[in-house]
């Protein structure tokens, strides 16, 4: 039944609360059935327990049931079960929601009652209305997901942002749409992203000159430097390493907490998922293989007689680069640019973030974390997954061998 059919019809909101059970949806549509209503909207909640069912109906049309037998009947059911049941009459269906659909995550560790406040009060006075509130997850951080009406999304976005920033939550504003969980190419960044550390600096360690190379990376990391000329700079100073090296700094990498759950439910959810790197091929090649990644790209250090030159070879991964790879791998993968996430921490991600559908600044540099889509600042990566509305449930089924996929 469409809006302008039920616009002037009698309808019925029958609400029951009370605990929850197998059998109340069906036993309280069963019921109604006997009054030849139709069903304009339903809603359910199940909250520790306790059921909140809310069905709106046509209310029954003469010749077949009064609305009081209807209600006497209702309210008959619910008793039996212990439930409490109200029905509100009145005309029509619910109001139509407002233009500029948006899905706005809010993550919070812990996600308190003040910073809810200031998120749903920032976005009443952007001028949205809030249809729809549930949650993600529990853990590691705790996901809500408002669904909002009325507000531009890209609004909303600025001004969330600015809220999140001064009450310590994660904000992620994205359009409404099917579009959202299209999103089947995942491409990241490597050091401090799926991996804790800098791979230059393991390197580094070894060849003495860590504190050396940290003050160029940082400086990098910030924009302050050329990414080509700094990489050049740090990779001179580990000429000399014995080529066993390698191995070594592979078996120093720590990864990210939530990496694998990041990339095990996504690719167990029909995702394909790639990493860019300003690192080297002698980690990301192995991240690749352990991982079961599908694409992987960054700069390749040069060996001669089983010794680093100081030089790296082939084309450079740099700032530019990586959105070139990213647009390389989505089309290699036959997925359209807008259905791509990417997600980094440096000043060189800025171009990948913001070419890919969704960009996620991931306990990111400030001047990343001001021009990408979202902002995540929690330590746990799989945090992502919300971001595409993914909930903990449905990372849990991903883990799980036997469930069907």
């Amino acid at each position: 039944m469409s809006a302008s059919q039920t616009s002037d019809v009698r309808t019925l909101l029958v609400k029951i609360f009370g605990k929850d059970r197998p059998g109340i949806t069906a036993g309280l549509f069963d019921t109604l059935a006997a009054y030849s209503v139709d069903v304009v909207d339903i809603e359910q909640v199940v909250t520790r327990g306790r059921i909140v069912l809310c069905a709106l109906v046509t209310a029954p049309t003469d010749g077949v049931a009064t609305e009081g037998e209807l209600r006497a009947t209702v309210h008959s059911w619910a008793e039996s079960l212990k439930l409490q049941a109200e029905i509100i009459s009145g005309t029509g269906d619910n109001r139509p929601r407002g233009s500029g659909r948006s899905h706005v995550t809010v993550l919070g560790h812990p996600l308190t009652a003040e910073s809810t406040a200031a998120i749903a009060a920032r976005i009443t006075a952007t001028g949205g209305n809030i249809d729809r509130i549930f949650r993600l997850a529990k853990y590691p951080v705790t996901a809500v997901e408002f669904a909002v009406s009325g507000a531009e999304t890209e609004a909303l976005r600025t001004v969330l942002a600015t809220e999140a920033a001064g009450i310590g939550v994660d904000v992620a504003v994205v359009s409404a749409g099917l579009h959202r969980r299209a999103q089947r190419l995942v491409v990241m960044d490597v050091d401090s992203t799926l991996i804790q550390d800098e791979v230059i600096e393991l390197f580094a360690a070894h060849a003495g000159c860590e504190d050396k190379v940290a003050e160029v990376t940082a400086a990098a990391m910030r924009g302050e430097l050329d990414f080509e000329q700094s990489l050049h700079a740090r990779v001179a100073l580990l000429a000399g390493l014995d080529a066993s090296v390698v191995d070594k700094v592979r078996e120093e990498v720590r990864m990210t907490p939530g990496a694998r759950t990041l990339i095990r439910t996504l690719k167990r959810l029909g995702f394909q998922v790639g990493v860019v790197s300003g690192g080297f091929t002698q980690v990301t090649d192995d991240l690749k293989e352990r991982l079961g990644l599908d694409f992987a790209s960054a700069n390749t250090l040069e060996i001669v007689d089983g010794k680093l030159t100081g030089r790296v070879t082939g084309e450079i991964v740099d700032r530019a680069g990586k959105a070139r790879l990213l647009r390389r791998f989505a089309a290699e993968a036959g997925v359209p640019l807008a259905q791509t996430v990417a997600i980094g921490d440096g000043a060189n991600d800025l171009d990948m973030l913001n070419a890919a559908g969704l960009g996620v600044a991931f306990n990111a540099k400030p001047v990343v974390r001001r021009a990408a889509h979202t902002a995540v600042n929690v330590p746990f990566l799989d945090t992502v997954l919300y971001l595409l509305g993914i909930t903990r449930e449905e990372v849990e089924a991903a883990d799980d061998p036997g469930a069907e996929h």
